[in-house]
């Protein structure tokens, strides 16, 4: 005999849960609406299954409705699961594969495009590729990396990303009432010892509305950060450029040796976006100074924490230095171009010396059209 009552059930108000017994309880929400939940537990897990509203489910039909939950977990079938399944929310494998489909042919690199769905299928689908997509938690997903996050951190990495994606698509279709806490599921793995990337850098995937949300306000100090993105160079080299250094008519940056990393002089191609972003900086010019980014003291460059100040305050955890890795990942990932022509647009040195001797040409060739290509992408959302 259970402990609630129809006429109990009709005079609860108070917030708050009301129980009946064999994990049946009565809801009351903040405004007074009611609903019915059962709570069960099945190895090591607990949930709570909604049985409906109070105002349509009277007690009796709550309680016979708990009792064939209950009875499907004890057989070893997920109510929820079979409920979506019946309304057509696909399995994260399901899902996954979908995603895969419609983003396929948007990727140039073939490599990626394969990798990118077998991946999952070698340590994410074994783990949680049968539950619903709208099922899967942060502790499934966890669990799936912590099996590789140390000894393949850059497999991990990239499989993070990739089970995000599929997560998020499931939003966007309403298969899922929100998106995972990433973070949380960051802090609960253990520290990669060895990490590629250094610079907590944004998902290229999310760099063309980030890009739309930068021009909505134009300052000097956005204009700095457009100019950098959009050449993959390191802070000082942009904010201390000046006009002397842009030839607009070979379409090209020179930035002197003295302020290059390497301490070799490094050739940037300008991109039509690049272009762009120059031509608005030239409004800004005063005082006759030669920066291109001028701060607020007369003849001053903007500062470090400017670029940074920028970023903070649009919401981004992330590094000014991780567009840089932004780029190299979208290089490898969406396109054909080869990685050597990747780094060369980085300025980065070649530790291999007989390989440094292969690369004496600036490939400028294949990096104007590399960052023609990159403009383009930066700029897709505006």
């Amino acid at each position: 005999m259970g402990k609630l009552t129809a006429t109990a059930v009709k005079a609860a108000k108070e917030r708050g849960r009301y129980g009946d017994g064999d994990g049946l309880y009565l809801v009351v929400g903040n405004g007074g609406a009611k609903s019915w939940v059962v709570r069960i537990q099945k190895d090591g897990r607990r949930r709570d299954i909604g049985l409906g509203s109070a105002a349509k489910v009277p007690l009796r039909l709550a309680r016979e409705r708990a009792v064939s939950v209950r009875t499907q977990v004890e057989m070893g079938i997920d109510p929820i699961a079979e409920r979506q399944r019946a309304a057509g929310v696909p399995t994260f494998k399901e899902a996954a594969k979908l995603v895969h489909a419609e983003h396929a042919p948007s990727w140039r690199n073939p490599k990626h495009r394969a990798q990118w769905l077998s991946s999952l299928e070698a340590y994410v689908f074994p783990a949680f590729g049968d539950r619903s997509v709208s099922q899967v938690e942060a502790a499934d997903i966890r669990d799936a990396l912590a099996a590789i996050w140390l000894d393949k951190p850059e497999t991990a990495r990239r499989l993070r990303q990739r089970v995000r994606t599929v997560i998020d698509w499931a939003v966007a279709k309403g298969y899922r009432d929100g998106p995972l806490a990433m973070a949380v599921i960051d802090k609960a793995l253990p520290r990669q010892r060895a990490r590629v990337q250094h610079h907590k850098a944004l998902p290229y995937s999310e760099l063309p509305e980030f890009s739309v949300a930068v021009k909505k306000k134009e300052t000097i100090g956005r204009l700095a950060l457009e100019f950098l993105i959009l050449t993959a160079a390191r802070s000082g080299e942009v904010r201390l450029s000046t006009w002397d250094e842009i030839d607009f008519d070979a379409r090209l940056w020179t930035v002197p040796a003295e302020r290059m990393k390497a301490g070799r002089e490094h050739v940037v191609p300008i991109s039509d976006a690049a272009l762009d972003v120059l031509q608005r900086a030239k409004l800004h010019r005063r005082g006759g100074s030669n920066l291109i980014f001028q701060g607020q003291k007369r003849g001053k460059p903007l500062s470090d924490m400017t670029l940074t100040k920028i970023v903070r305050d649009m919401g981004r955890s992330i590094t000014v230095h991780g567009f840089r890795s932004t780029f190299r990942d979208w290089v490898a990932e969406q396109t054909d171009y080869p990685g050597e022509v990747a780094e060369a647009a980085l300025a980065h040195t070649v530790a291999d010396k007989t390989e440094a001797a292969y690369r004496r040409g600036s490939l400028l060739q294949k990096r104007t059209s590399l960052m023609g290509d990159w403009g383009r992408f930066v700029s897709s959302a505006y």
